[in-house]
């Protein structure tokens, strides 16, 4: 039983488990009933995206300094207990299930999804 952490829309491991997308928005063209057929996710979880207000700070990042302004701010926004307990209940499903958190990101090192592995590890999750 483990967390993966993937790239939304990439093909799936054997025993990926349940796909979730910590996203902000679902991909775009794409209907509904086809986000698992198509490897996107099964299930939706914006709640531990970044706001739409870091995201645009995100997708503007340039330099070193810009992204640790990001990833900080992204850090924070976690920090909220509502926010908290979620990843809290990540960390403890990793013992008990097979899932994968994810985001459309290509470069995982510039991506919020990175953080997330950070986090999760900080709270005791089996991650891949």
């Amino acid at each position: 039983m483990t967390i993966r952490v993937v790239r939304l829309g990439t093909k799936r491991t054997r025993e990926e488990g349940l796909r979730i997308g910590t996203v902000r928005r679902p991909p775009r063209g794409v209907p509904k009933t086809e986000y698992a057929s198509q490897n996107w996710y099964d299930v939706w979880l914006p709640n531990v995206a970044p706001t739409p207000e870091l995201m645009k700070i995100g997708q503007a990042a340039e330099s070193e300094k810009e992204w640790a302004a990001f990833f900080n701010k992204y850090r924070a926004e976690m920090a909220n207990p509502e926010k908290s307990r979620i990843l809290d209940l990540l960390a403890a499903l990793s013992y008990h299930a097979n899932l994968s958190v994810g985001c459309y990101c290509e470069n995982e090192h510039r991506c919020h999804r990175s953080i997330l592995r950070e986090l999760l590890t900080k709270r005791g999750a089996k991650l891949e």
